[in-house]
């Protein structure tokens, strides 16, 4: 029998024969094995809306419409992608803070779940759009809280911020936007904070959603359908960072949950984690070969076929204030122990300093034609990346679904 790690040695190995590299290989089955977690602990009281900026790829699109109850776009583009990957638009939700007239007036024709409104211009564009459709368009208000508890990698509330009404300004704004003829509030919608490895930071988030929901709804007399938890789970990316304990938040803040479904002005509201990386982060990894190796003032680098142009995230660039080694590891490990482990750096191909995938990183001693899988890349690949910089080749995306493969590239060269 295989060890787990020879199993996925194996399809990387394969992947990267058979499609090319640098190349991200999405395994559908952990995907699958973290939704069926996350239901187990949380889907007693949540719904699960994917949100689409995490990973947009067709076809990994197309494999969650059957398996997740909703979608969140941010733009036009991801409204066009969720629709082609057979989503109805009935179970889309669309965010952002810079929504065009032409992306609202496609998605109102669509027929699209909830518009969430950031701002009381875009309420106002929303429905002249929506008069003009003679068309009643149902929405969801973002609100951005007062405070985000520490412990987020990225905070979206709690100052000055482009998303969603401050909710000092909510009993002067709100009025207004239910008064709009054209647009009905169904709900309330919060994403205050993300990256989140700390259960109690997690509940202490929520319970500030709790409030902020009672409190909004109270002052509107309304009886929500909807009502948005941005989730902010986290993943583990580093070495020394732990999985988010889930069954630790359900013990918490379960019964604070149970009693606020009780409360009789809410408990008509369906409650929904809007989330994207928790799920597919963990499901994606990076692959990438060895081109050249060398050895500079004592140290020995290992020069890849991807770098940051591929995955920014991995890079360090990508929101990260304290650049950290991602997990990873060689395809095929120490051979026997005839690979002896030392720390190696690990360089891209672009003619830049900042495009180091890791610095100092304890690997089995890599050669010209190596593969290196860095782990947690199913979320923020690709799309995140500025792919055309330098004119690279484009990296291969790979599905892995039950050890079958399929080449599901969305982005290719010209």
């Amino acid at each position: 029998m295989c060890s787990p790690l020879t199993d996925l040695d194996r399809h990387l190995a394969e992947a990267a024969a058979r499609f090319g590299t640098p190349a991200y290989v999405y395994a559908t089955d952990v995907v699958e094995e973290r939704l069926a977690h996350l239901r187990a602990h949380l889907g007693r009281w949540f719904a699960v809306s994917f949100a689409v900026k995490s990973n947009p790829n067709p076809a990994l699109l197309g494999w969650m419409r059957d398996r997740l109850d909703y979608l969140d776009i941010s733009s036009g583009g991801e409204l066009a992608l969720g629709r082609e990957a057979g989503w109805d638009a009935a179970r889309i939700s669309f965010t952002g803070p810079a929504k065009r007239e032409a992306e609202l007036r496609a998605a109102i024709e669509a027929g699209l779940g909830e518009l969430v409104l950031e701002s009381l211009r875009e309420a106002r564009l929303a429905d002249a759009v929506a008069a003009e459709m003679g068309r009643v368009q149902p929405v969801l208000v973002r609100l951005a809280p007062a405070r985000v508890p520490k412990g987020f990698g990225d905070q979206m509330a709690g100052r000055p911020s482009p998303f969603g009404v401050d909710v000092e300004d909510a009993a002067e704004i709100l009025p207004q936007i239910a008064a709009l003829p054209n647009l009905r509030i169904i709900g309330l919608h919060i994403y205050s904070g993300t990256q989140c490895l700390k259960p109690e930071a997690i509940c202490e988030n929520w319970r500030i959603f709790m409030q902020v929901f009672r409190d909004t709804c109270a002052a509107l007399d309304l009886r929500p359908e909807k009502l948005i938890f941005g989730a902010g789970l986290g993943i583990p990316y580093h070495p020394g960072d732990s999985a988010l304990d889930l069954a630790a938040i359900a013990a918490e803040i379960g019964p604070e949950l149970d009693a606020f479904r009780a409360e009789p002005r809410l408990a008509d509201a369906r409650l929904v984690l809007e989330l994207g990386r928790y799920l597919v982060g963990p499901a994606g990894w990076f692959v990438t070969r060895v081109l050249s190796v060398k050895q500079s003032r004592g140290t020995r680098i290992a020069i890849c076929d991807g770098g940051l142009n591929d995955n920014l995230a991995a890079s360090g660039n990508f929101g990260m204030v304290l650049r950290r080694n991602y997990v990873m590891h060689r395809v095929g490990g120490d051979e026997d122990g005839t690979r002896p482990e030392e720390k190696q750096d690990i360089s891209g191909p672009l003619c830049t300093s900042i495009d180091k995938l890791g610095g100092g990183v304890a690997l089995p001693r890599l050669e010209e034609g190596d593969l290196i899988a860095i782990h947690a890349c199913g979320a923020y690949g690709p799309t995140a990346s500025p792919l055309h910089f330098i004119s690279h080749p484009m990296p291969a995306e790979v599905l892995l679904t039950g050890g079958q493969m399929q080449d599901v590239t969305r982005i290719r060269d010209r």
